[in-house]
């Protein structure tokens, strides 16, 4: 019988594992190192917040796994023979497969700062960083004050989970307003203002430079680039993540910063395939990165590679880029493609409108001679996805979309009370062009 070995137990290979059994009867070996069972990732900042248990954030029953007759394996793999097709455990134990699906995920991305591996230096990734952080900060005595580098999502999610425990939390963050390297300006300065409003003290333009010990190899300070000194017991490495690929080394699997791949997921190695974070296609999809370190693409990853495997194969395809966060208590969707203000391309115009309460705002991005609808970003309003990627596919203009925006409101009250100003706002955006 053809033994199935993944690498891996996120979304992405738990998806491949549940697929492959869907249809065949191969056998299937799930390793992972981190957990024994698969867990919602995107949801380990509420058992910190108290909000969720951690067993809450298992998707599937313990008898899930043998009622499927997939095999768990906790271990980690330190080397890969692809000639022999065994791999190496760190405990010394060989597993030999016919077909390897590699998952292994990401992890947290250094620079190589002065005192980056000092104890009370983390990051948030996997379930040992959250293990980690309740060791570090389980509460303000503990750790009354923390500094975050890094303004991205995971940056936000572990300002939050730190200000539930009511621990000073200051955050570094490079560019003049939150994530601007992604949201447009106003959406950026919108973020960071709603930051600023529950307490953290957000620094723009502000960089890490080096991590003090106190002389007992734990962190006591840390220093900005501008030279400022500020006192800390914790210090989240939130600067983004890195394909989690070492352990390939002198295998003969060809890497460039993730796992290179083809349009089926295949590697150079025959028999050989990477999915989810580690991931990087050969040639990019359209405007979207060759790596994606994103939930739902992991999730396709994971059926696309199933159906190779089991003799149906068909080229990876994520269709419309999407994406959602929460900023405290702010909900962010995006749809197509909105880039930021320094990244705009040269065909692309923004129509932006904001609510006073500065909580809710819209960006519709679309292209200058033809009007085409390219993409929405939405804060504090909540979309239909199945509407708005129709929207995208059909090639729609700007103007049908802010007609028929209702039609894609999950609370269409919300709109027809605001109907008239974003409307409005479009026609005078249109007289000042």
């Amino acid at each position: 019988m053809e033994h199935v070995v993944i690498v891996g137990n996120g979304i992405a290979g738990v998806t491949a594992a549940r697929h492959i059994r869907k249809n065949s009867d191969k056998k299937i070996t799930l390793i992972s190192a981190e957990s024994e069972h698969f867990f919602s990732r995107t949801a380990l900042m509420y058992v910190y917040m108290g909000h969720m248990r951690w067993k809450d954030l298992k998707p599937y029953e313990d008898k899930f796994w043998a009622k499927n007759q997939i095999d768990l394996l906790q271990a980690y793999v330190e080397k890969i023979n692809p000639q022999e097709q065994i791999l190496h455990l760190a405990d010394g134990q060989k597993l030999k497969y016919d077909t390897l699906i590699l998952a292994t995920g990401s992890i947290p991305a250094k620079y190589g700062w002065e005192g980056q591996d000092l104890k009370g230096v983390q990051g948030l990734v996997s379930k040992q960083d959250l293990e980690l952080l309740e060791h570090n900060a389980p509460n303000n005595e503990v750790c009354p004050k923390a500094v975050i580098i890094g303004g991205g999502l995971i940056g936000v999610e572990l300002a939050e989970m730190l200000h539930t425990r009511k621990i000073d939390v200051t955050l570094l963050v490079r560019e003049k307003g939150f994530w601007s390297g992604v949201l447009p300006d106003a959406e950026a300065q919108l973020i960071s203002e709603h930051i600023l409003s529950h307490g953290i003290d957000l620094r723009h333009e502000e960089e890490l430079d080096k991590i003090i010990d106190n002389g007992t190899g734990n962190v006591q300070a840390i220093v900005t680039k501008k030279g400022e000194e500020i006192p800390c017991n914790l210090v989240g490495i939130t600067t983004g993540v890195k394909p989690k690929i070492d352990f390939l080394k002198d295998s003969g699997i060809e890497t460039d910063k993730g796992i290179l791949v083809n349009r089926l997921l295949e590697t150079n190695v025959k028999n050989v395939y990477a999915i989810g974070d580690c991931a990087r296609q050969r040639e990019a999809i359209g405007l979207r990165k060759p790596i994606e370190a994103v939930w739902y693409t992991g999730r396709m990853m994971g059926e696309t590679v199933a159906q190779t495997i089991c003799g149906t194969p068909f080229e990876y395809n994520p269709g419309n880029w999407f994406n959602s966060a929460k900023f405290f208590d702010i909900e962010y969707q995006t749809y197509g493609w909105v880039f930021s203000t320094k990244n705009k391309k040269d065909y692309e115009q923004h129509f932006h409108w904001k609510h006073p309460d500065n909580t809710k705002c819209i960006t519709i991005a679309f292209h200058k001679e033809s009007l085409q609808f390219l993409g929405i970003n939405t804060f504090g309003i909540r979309m239909r996805h199945e509407v708005l990627d129709r929207w995208l596919n059909e090639h729609k203009s700007v103007e049908y979309v802010l007609q028929h925006l209702s039609q894609a409101n999950f609370d269409p009250e919300f709109y027809k009370k605001y109907e008239s100003h974003i409307q409005a706002t479009y026609n005078a955006s249109k007289q000042i062009a």
